[in-house]
């Protein structure tokens, strides 16, 4: 996959991130890993809130890189931008997340106690991973964006 690939099948278009962008969706990500750690939520809710994080660090990464996911299947769409942007460090964490991708949908959409606690257990510790790739990523490729307490 290349990004001339997703451009062409419409999958992202060039965008031009602003530094609020990017906090912003820090935020999101820190107040859904926040959430995720309330013991009294649903494990369904912990795991989907998490996914959430997840989907949103993909995203800052895909803006720094110069892009917005505009596919209708954006979540499968922005964890193969997500290795495009950030290269084979980020694949592990793309292979995951897809896979948790399906497991939420059924989560939101079909049914409910389907999440286990070791799977919650799980997905908050690739998520917490996966954060600290990217923001190490951002902070060395694209240091304008770089998280506030870095810069």
């Amino acid at each position: 996959m290349s990004w001339s690939r997703l451009l062409a099948e419409r999958k992202v278009k060039p965008h031009v991130p602003t530094p609020r962008e990017i906090d912003d969706l820090r935020a999101v990500v820190a107040r859904d890993l926040a959430d995720a750690a309330i013991r009294s939520l649903s494990a369904d809710r912990r795991f989907a809130t998490t996914y959430n994080a997840a989907l949103q660090l993909a995203r800052m990464a895909i803006a720094c890189a110069g892009y917005r996911v505009s596919a209708s299947a954006h979540h499968q769409a922005s964890f193969e931008a997500v290795e495009i942007a950030m290269g084979a460090s980020a694949t592990p964490f793309a292979v995951y997340f897809d896979t948790c991708r399906r497991r939420r949908s059924v989560v939101d959409y079909d049914m409910s106690g389907v999440v286990s606690d070791t799977e919650v257990a799980e997905i908050i510790e690739q998520a917490h991973g996966f954060r600290s790739l990217v923001e190490g990523w951002i902070e060395a490729n694209h240091p304008p964006f770089g998280a506030p307490s870095a810069q």
